[in-house]
């Protein structure tokens, strides 16, 4: 028999069929097909295999020594393949063995992956994480192809081929080091203006958005430093007078043990807005379904909190 991977999978329930029932007849009714369309498949498998595969003894067919070797793994092909369309669909964390990849910014992967791997571990033994930071104009591809699964990051203009779900929206804060000596509770924007402040970016240069807001405003604030770990700036901060601004639920997380404090930014900006993405060929997947809902979990879980609007 010449090797086809283009094997018609009927023509293989027919041969099981006809083994298990001894005849042509009783295997058109099993597959609920005419005795014609039986044998027009019988005669195919003939010429595909290069064997008679029956022989007639009295009213049966009874299987040549080709089709007694073939029935078994064909059985056990035949078997396999319904178990994968059955479990189509479905999929059970504490049995599935898998590796996940979801792109996240700096700090989101410190807010986020505590909660996601006590999930994990607790519930899907068999299940890995991989955390990494796509770059954004090729998470759309990466999505696509499978080398993401998920994406956590601002609103970004990607086609309607990526779904997307808001799961924060969160409010600007300001730190600084307690024991500041030009910092009181009642901070206002004249003093926030006066102090040096260390900005918290991958860009080399450029405005942050509360430099776009006050920009608006006809005003500007001076950045001493520019670096792109929010825990470093943070360290610089808690040893400094500079003053940092950042997401108030980032800092609630990444100043603790240190010795800072948070205060309300004292002008309005918009709502930061995090967006979970992925794409429109897993929409419907039983396993993606199941790590989305973990991570919007994450996201309304004690301790991460945060505003929906």
């Amino acid at each position: 028999m010449a090797h086809d991977r283009r094997i018609d999978l009927n023509l293989l329930q027919v041969l099981e069929a006809i083994h298990d029932e001894g005849g042509v007849t009783r295997a058109a009714e099993r597959l609920n097909l005419s005795q014609s369309a039986i044998s027009h498949s019988l005669a195919r498998l003939r010429l595909m295999f290069g064997d008679p595969l029956f022989a007639r003894d009295g009213r049966r067919l009874v299987a040549t020594p080709l089709t007694r070797g073939l029935i078994g793994p064909l059985r056990q092909g035949l078997q396999s393949l319904d178990q994968l369309v059955a479990g189509a669909g479905h999929f059970d964390p504490a049995r599935a063995e898998a590796q996940y990849t979801i792109s996240l910014r700096d700090p989101t992967e410190t807010l986020l992956l505590p909660f996601l791997m006590r999930r994990i571990t607790r519930v899907a033994p068999g299940i890995d994480l991989r955390a990494l930071q796509a770059r954004r104009r090729s998470l759309e591809a990466s999505l696509a192809s499978g080398a993401l699964d998920l994406a956590i990051d601002v609103a970004l203009p990607l086609s309607d081929n990526v779904r997307r779900q808001k799961v924060s929206a969160g409010r600007l804060a300001v730190v600084a080091r307690k024991g500041h000596p030009q910092i009181r509770k009642d901070f206002k924007l004249e003093t926030y203006l006066a102090q040096p402040h260390v900005m918290v970016t991958s860009r080399r240069r450029g405005p942050g958005l509360e430099d776009l807001e006050l920009g608006a405003r006809g005003l500007k604030r001076r950045v001493r430093l520019r670096c792109r770990n929010y825990l470093a700036a943070l360290h610089a901060v808690s040893e400094t007078d500079l003053v940092l601004t950042m997401p108030e639920h980032y800092a609630a997380v990444l100043t603790a043990g240190l010795a800072t404090q948070t205060l309300p930014l004292p002008f309005r900006t918009p709502t930061l807005d995090l967006y979970l993405y992925w794409h429109a060929s897993v929409d419907g997947d039983a396993a993606n379904r199941w790590l989305r809902g973990l991570v919007i979990d994450a996201f309304d879980a004690p301790g991460a909190h945060r505003s929906k609007r």
